[in-house]
């Protein structure tokens, strides 16, 4: 840390870095002592969301907020998958009521109704989207059949390859799937 740089203005950083998020740990190894955290909080410069996650309460509205929100909500290792990844990026015309999140490990969080928590087992590739961990577009849309027509998937596809979502093997592989 920086002689003369606020506490504040450290954090501040990091939050408007991550769609208005900061957490304990974050802060931490920026060089803010985790006791500052609750202190900024009650001085307003804060809201604690939850057990080791703060909000900057003037932070730039963004599309992707909620879905950094549960992620850091569901801890490390987490990532979006389903149609929460088809949301993220407006595609097959999904507007799921919950953000689903996926994770390695078992994980007992306390959660808000928004979210819903899926424990994966296995290995999973992920990346990131928006700064945002991810199972892959490709995976999302075939992971989504049964619950949204093949239809609606296939032009998920076509939009998701129109964008540079998906490989041009990812988008045969999805093709074959989605036709079988």
């Amino acid at each position: 840390m920086v002689v003369g740089v606020k506490y504040r203005n450290v954090v501040r950083e990091i939050a408007l870095d991550h769609y208005g998020y900061v957490t304990t740990k974050q802060a931490a190894e920026a060089g803010v002592p985790a006791v500052e955290l609750p202190k900024l909080a009650a001085r307003g410069g804060l809201e604690n969301v939850a057990y080791g996650l703060y909000r900057l309460p003037d932070a730039p509205a963004t599309p992707f907020a909620q879905f950094a929100e549960a992620l850091l909500r569901a801890g490390e290792g987490s990532y979006l998958h389903g149609d929460s990844v088809l949301a993220l990026f407006g595609l097959a015309d999904v507007n799921p009521r919950r953000i689903r999140v996926a994770v390695r490990k078992r994980a007992r969080p306390k959660l808000p109704p928004f979210i819903d928590l899926t424990l994966v087992k296995g290995d999973v590739v992920t990346t990131q989207y928006e700064g945002l961990e991810s199972q892959r577009v490709a995976d999302a849309i075939l992971e989504c059949r049964g619950r949204i027509e093949r239809s609606r998937l296939m032009e998920a596809a076509e939009e998701a390859r129109k964008e540079g979502l998906v490989t041009t093997k990812e988008w045969q592989r999805v093709r074959k799937e989605l036709r079988s």
